[in-house]
């Protein structure tokens, strides 16, 4: 039978159930943020008790990530994405029973261990179903997942902690997991872009996809794209852990704000972050189509974003007050979040298809290490600051330098359609 073509319709199906489990991946994520504050008060835990605690999670992120990543190159995504999901929902039970360090660090732990492949996992699920010149928006959208999460779940879980209690937060995301198992399980399939190995007899890849070859890893991860992309996305995981970690204890701690009002507000950089990705993802893609290239229009965009961002955020222990420090933080966060959509279209475009889940999944592992650091580090160095705020301004700045490096190694170093030539035998493409 004859290929078939990129089906639109079906491919923003999965590509929205699967912003469903990332926003179900990030909200599991941030609870810990959420709950800091009363956990440390119930508990009697210090800045850095708090800080290895979060950083706790990502124990086994990393290895996870790379390991699911080479099993999920001869295992469907489907089966994949399902069991993460349905690990990390039981995952969340043992603290309903026991509330201690001990438990929680269980809780973090195993959630990291469960997480670490999803959002590698995520785009490879969607790319399947999206030509390669098409992938950014939708990576742009799963990792809006993440904004949603923050925007819409985080506040609803602020006022189900104040109503119920941190404990019932635990519970309310275990059963949104179990019910997202079920409906992937009624709609999910392979799409048309999918790993040859992958699809039923007598269904072929459409045309787009790559030829099932395959090529020493190392050819891989040697390339320019790859290492770059790697050092971009690190310095952006090193933001947005501390921001999972830390924020709401920044707002409430650090700038003067309510509890309630700094569970709230935990959203507004993810506000920012996801129309700029949305709106700079579906710019990129639309020059892409028309012939633009990839160094341009993903690596030199993704590492202007760094840079900008980094500019921000270096700027924050300058301004004063309650308002700015908000203010100027959104805007870099959003702006360097840019990058990360962009990044993982990069790594698709270089990789073979037979090695895109391994290739993303060594990605992320290589990334996510940010989120072992970065948390501890900053409750180190908000205890040795003068003043809790100035302890998260600094953390902040330094994470902005750490950018803007970071930027520069992006422009310096990626060019998709010269390692995707080298990588793989047939002509390059966008």
């Amino acid at each position: 039978m004859s290929p078939p073509s990129y089906r639109p319709a079906m491919a923003w199906v999965i590509t929205g159930m699967l912003v469903i489990f990332i926003a179900i991946n990030w909200a599991d994520k941030a609870l810990f943020g959420l709950i800091a504050q009363p956990v440390a008060e119930e508990l009697g835990l210090s800045s850095t008790q708090v800080g290895m605690i979060g950083s706790a999670f990502f124990f086994l992120f990393s290895i996870t990530g790379l390991t699911v990543g080479f099993i999920a190159d001869r295992v469907k995504v489907k089966w994949v994405l399902f069991t993460l999901a349905a690990l990390w929902s039981v995952a969340q039970l043992p603290v309903l029973v026991s509330a201690s360090v001990a438990t929680l660090l269980f809780n973090r732990i195993a959630l990291g261990a469960a997480e670490g492949p999803a959002s590698a996992m995520a785009n490879v699920g969607a790319f399947q179903w999206f030509p390669k010149e098409k992938r950014a928006l939708p990576s742009a959208w799963l990792t809006s997942g993440g904004s949603i999460a923050k925007i819409l779940v985080a506040p609803l879980l602020v006022l189900l902690i104040a109503a119920y209690g941190w404990r019932s937060a635990f519970l309310t995301l275990a059963a949104l997991g179990l019910v997202w198992c079920v409906a992937w399980l009624l709609i999910s399939k392979e799409g048309p872009y999918a790993t040859r190995n992958h699809l039923p007899v007598g269904y072929e890849a459409a045309p787009d996809s790559a030829p099932a070859h395959r090529v020493p890893f190392r050819t891989i991860a040697s390339s320019g794209t790859f290492i770059g992309a790697s050092i971009g996305a690190f310095a952006m995981y090193a933001m947005t852990s501390v921001v999972l970690t830390w924020l709401p204890s920044y707002f409430e701690v650090g700038l003067g704000y309510s509890r309630v009002q700094s569970g709230a507000m935990f959203g507004l950089p993810s506000i920012f972050s996801m129309v700029a990705m949305i709106a700079v993802s579906w710019f990129t893609d639309r020059q892409l189509a028309r012939g633009a290239t990839s160094r341009g229009m993903r690596a030199l965009v993704a590492a202007g974003a760094l840079s900008v961002g980094g500019l921000l955020l270096a700027a924050l222990p300058l301004v004063g007050g309650q308002l700015w420090p908000v203010v100027l933080l959104s805007c870099g966060y959003g702006t360097v979040a840019v990058s990360i959509p962009l990044l993982f279209a990069s790594i698709s475009q270089i990789a073979p298809v037979t090695q895109q889940a391994g290739a993303l999944g060594v990605f992320v592992a290589f990334y996510s290490v940010a989120g072992l650091v970065a948390p501890a580090l900053t409750g180190m160095i908000v205890d040795s600051a003068e003043t809790p705020g100035a302890g998260y301004a600094l953390a902040f700045q330094i994470i902005g330098i750490a950018a803007m490096i970071a930027g520069l190694a992006v422009a310096f170093l990626m060019h998709p359609e010269r390692d995707a030539a080298r990588i793989a035998p047939m002509p390059a493409r966008h």
